[in-house]
């Protein structure tokens, strides 16, 4: 009975947040929209619009990136440019976030997204697009293998390509089965991209837009519409696209026009880190290594303890300890890894293989936390891997599981050197001194900060020199540059929004408007981050917060 008073207490309150969070954002657009100041009659150039879309961030509520996107399109509004929303309604047979996994056919909840999108774009210029399916693109599919359909291209358009992240992500797995669901929503999926792309090149044909605005790219709907806004574009010109991702920092956000989740970065060689950013660097890092830090509202280590006496007396049997951290392997990030190994797993293949030719070193595997989160647990996880190869049969191999919350940093100081693929305690690694190998491109490895072979056999090598020698000295160049990155990071490229936006108290991850808000404080001359976003949307400058 109580369990069932508690739910039916949270479902209402649930709906009364949500509801009060919609009333706030209708009045806001109304507001906004009666003093956006958009110019009449202004110029070709003044004239052409920037188009918003973000179908992947949310069906009920206000997450992260879908307060992101709202408050860039209302800053840009009252900057005085025209902005076009593409609006989904009902517009694909199966979105990301709609799809159960459990039972695929399902139709998505479009009521609940349409109700919110109804507020979110309220008194706002929209273009919506509904779901129909092409019969010629529907017939091509049929019969098609999960191979053949991660490879289909149709009219030019890699349809496959453009799907797979999605499906790999609302799976929870990188390999995709070949049976009846997976088929059959990986066909869904490329024909609702397509209904997206044919949409969405008829919006920018109309709108002759300066720049579109995409959550992170990597979803099949913004994916395929970056694709066209790139490849299709009016005139044959590409089209600027920006696309945002969750930063580091709570309420901050990384803006780019390139793939927000490569999180790419240029640092200039004359930035460097003065008396007073490293005590910056420093306090951050202070709370980072205790565990205290929150990435999109989830806080992945409600508590870290200390090595435990069990675990240094099996250690202490051995000569070394080699650490081996992996990370969650239908995340939108590992496309962008996977250059030196196909995937995750065929790195830790290889680890393993070190493994049984080094019995004097204990290797410890530790699964990311992020493996086992409520609702997002990997359904081809590190323990599967490492049930499947009989890893733990092994002596000198340690397996952590994803709720394990011993210290990785103590684990870290311990070790004779660092394997990681691209998570980002290698980095952490790297300014603790710690020699680091890396296996898979990571945000880090585009200034020198670990070592990174770039073949499987010469990631092998350097592995086996690692184990061979009584010391390894990483070059101090690799902690110089790891700390300026992690910096630039921090509080350079993560743009805060921590000015509008509280954490929701309903759903991890989600947020609300702050409740005094009004137009005005969106107004990039009234806001610094909000005036480098929109100057970098419309004039093309650097998504940089001031020095």
């Amino acid at each position: 009975m109580n369990d069932f008073v508690n739910r039916a207490s949270r479902s209402l309150m649930r709906r009364l947040i949500h509801a009060n969070l919609r009333r706030h954002i209708y009045r806001l657009n109304d507001e906004i929209q009666r003093h956006a100041n958009i110019p009449k009659n202004g110029t070709l150039e003044s004239s052409r619009p920037v188009v918003f879309f973000n179908a992947s961030t949310r069906l009920d509520g206000l997450s992260l990136n879908a307060a992101f996107n709202l408050i860039t399109r209302w800053a840009v509004q009252l900057s005085g440019v025209p902005v076009v929303n593409f609006v989904c309604k009902g517009g694909m047979s199966h979105c990301v976030l709609g799809t159960n996994r459990d039972h695929p056919q399902a139709p998505p909840p479009c009521a609940v997204c349409i109700r919110q999108s109804a507020a979110v774009y309220a008194n706002s210029v929209t273009r919506d697009f509904r779901f129909a399916a092409d019969p010629k693109l529907a017939a091509a599919l049929q019969g098609l293998s999960i191979e053949e359909l991660t490879c289909f291209e149709y009219e030019g358009i890699p349809l496959g390509a453009l799907v797979l992240p999605s499906a790999r992500w609302i799976l929870r797995r990188h390999h995709l089965i070949d049976n009846e669901e997976t088929r059959y929503l990986y066909s869904q999926y490329i024909l609702s991209a397509y209904r997206v792309g044919q949409e969405f090149a008829r919006l920018l044909e109309e709108t002759q837009p300066r720049a579109v605005v995409v959550f992170n790219g990597m979803f099949y709907p913004e994916a395929t519409a970056r694709w066209f806004a790139w490849n299709r574009a009016p005139g044959g010109v590409p089209l600027r696209v920006i696309s945002h991702e969750v930063a580091l920092r709570p309420f901050t956000a990384f803006f780019t026009t390139g793939d927000a989740t490569a999180y790419p970065i240029q640092i200039d060689d004359s930035f460097q880190l003065d008396d007073e950013k490293n005590q910056v660097l420093d306090a951050y890092l202070q709370k980072r290594l205790q565990g205290n830090f929150t990435m999109a509202g989830v806080r992945f280590w409600p508590e870290m303890r200390r090595l435990d006496d069990d675990f240094l007396n099996h250690a202490a049997q051995f000569r070394q300890i080699v650490p081996v951290f992996t990370n969650v392997i239908f995340d939108t990030s590992q496309p962008h890894s996977n250059v030196v190994f196909p995937h995750m797993f065929a790195w830790l293949d290889q680890v393993i293989d070190l493994a049984r030719a080094h019995p004097d070193t204990l290797f410890v595997i530790r699964a990311h936390p992020d493996e086992a989160r409520p609702g997002k647990e990997s359904l081809e996880s590190v323990a599967d891997w490492v049930a499947k190869n009989r890893v733990t049969d092994l002596p000198n191999v340690m397996f952590v599981e994803p709720r394990q919350y011993f210290s990785s940093y103590e684990l870290i100081q311990r070790s004779k050197f660092v394997m990681v693929y691209n998570s980002t305690i290698g980095l952490e690694a790297s300014i603790m001194g710690a020699p680091v190998l890396c296996g898979g491109r990571a945000r880090f490895t585009q200034l020198p900060t670990v070592y990174f072979p770039q073949t499987p056999e010469a990631h092998r090598q350097q592995a086996e020199e690692f184990l061979a020698a009584e010391t390894i000295t990483p070059p101090e160049i690799f902690r110089i540059n790891a700390r300026r990155f992690l910096y630039y990071q921090l509080y350079r490229t993560s743009l805060p929004f921590d000015d509008f936006l509280l954490e929701d108290g309903v759903w991890l991850g989600y947020v609300k408007l702050k409740p005094h808000l009004r137009y005005s404080d969106f107004d990039p001359q009234n806001s610094p981050v909000l005036k480098i976003i929109v100057e970098g949307i419309l004039n093309g400058k650097e998504f940089l917060l001031n020095e």
